[in-house]
């Protein structure tokens, strides 16, 4: 399949509400969408960076850089396939996020041609997928007992909060007290220090499925530390970028679940084999998300059909984040999400809604 054109569109959409974490507050989410043009083909794929390089040194305006400047050029006019994306690319260091946007782009137009979806693509046994909601720092214990009370009444079946220090042991005690039997965890965002080891015990009590990222994402040490001080099970999200560190993490004990974000890791295909290579160990994993667009989602939930993903992931209906998604959105139903059937990602951009909310594009051309 030939490249002959990558398309680089910026969006911003609203947030139906605030969304915070330690670090940082979203009320829009900027997004850099990337359209490829192969062989009479299309592709799109949603770069997952964040406006601000806060959750990883990559962000939006960065990736739409090296897309452009690095990456982009080395895939035009070039003769392919998505599984050659990543040795094309190998040679510019880093840049996960951005790398995972052309890469799913291309496997995109490929699925398209060839008519299979991605779950089918990937090995999806699942036609839907468990669903978990993410719930943000609050301004007080009543208002994420309100939040959390709308999240399963419209009937998530996993709780994630976000948690901080001076916000964690009294928010989870208040939630678990409150729901003794729903599916709960936490999310540190890397917001503690091993000097915190203690006090994360503390939440030992409550049945957590597990805890977060509590420390540096360069500090898996510590994460094998902190594993041997508390019983809950530790999760790693920023920690792992690829099925290297996936495996070095668990075998120096440093976690037992792993949060497999496709973004971070730089794309689906990489995403499996993390998933394969946890499975092997008796590792559990999961989808994480990061505020996606219904592109994005997607693909989310078509990894999530896996059958290693053995734990209801960040997979949340359009509505949790966006009133209006660029694509026709993804509706809950008795807990889960439907996966896509159609080809490739299985769902297409609103060309109205596109045009709305487009602040700017870019086509770079062979």
């Amino acid at each position: 399949m030939r490249i002959s054109a990558v398309e680089l569109r910026r969006v911003r959409l609203p947030l139906v509400a605030p969304f915070r974490t330690s670090f940082g507050t979203q009320t829009t989410r900027e997004v850099l969408l990337v359209h490829v043009l192969a062989d009479g083909a299309e592709g799109w794929a949603e770069c997952v960076a964040l406006e601000e390089p806060v959750y990883s040194s990559e962000y939006v305006a960065g990736a739409h850089a090296v897309i452009t400047a690095h990456l982009a050029p080395r895939l035009l006019g070039a003769d392919l396939t998505a599984e050659e994306v990543a040795t094309l690319l190998a040679p510019v260091k880093g840049h996960r996020m951005a790398k995972a946007a052309l890469e799913t782009a291309v496997l995109d137009a490929q699925l398209r041609t060839a008519g299979t979806s991605l779950a089918a693509y990937l090995g999806a046994t699942k036609t839907r997928v468990p669903a978990g909601v993410s719930v943000g720092i609050m301004a007080s214990v009543p208002a994420l007992l309100d939040a959390v009370e709308s999240y399963l009444a419209e009937g998530y079946l996993r709780i994630k909060l976000k948690i901080e220090p001076g916000w964690d042991v009294e928010p989870v005690r208040a939630v678990r007290e409150r729901w003794p039997d729903v599916l709960l965890q936490v999310d540190a965002n890397t917001a503690y220090t091993r000097a915190d080891a203690g006090h994360l015990a503390r939440l030992d009590e409550y049945g957590l499925l597990l805890i977060e990222q509590p420390l540096d994402e360069d500090d898996v040490v510590g994460h094998a530390l902190l594993a041997r001080t508390v019983r809950t099970p530790i999760c790693l999200d920023e920690s792992i970028e690829s099925v290297g560190d996936a495996v070095d993490a668990i075998e120096r004990g440093a976690t037992t679940v792993v949060n497999v974000k496709p973004g971070r890791v730089g794309g689906y295909l990489e995403s499996k084999r993390i998933a394969a290579a946890c499975a092997e160990r008796g590792v559990a994993v999961w989808c994480g998300g990061m505020l996606e667009t219904g592109i994005g989602r997607a693909a989310n939930v078509a990894l999530a059909a896996l059958p290693e993903f053995t734990l209801p992931g960040d997979t949340s209906a359009s509505s949790r984040y966006y009133a209006t998604d660029l694509t026709a959105p993804f509706v809950l139903r008795d807990g889960h999400l439907d996966v896509p059937t159609g080809p490739g990602i299985g769902v297409d951009p609103l060309p109205d809604v596109l045009a709305e909310v487009t602040t700017g594009v870019e086509v770079i051309e062979g």
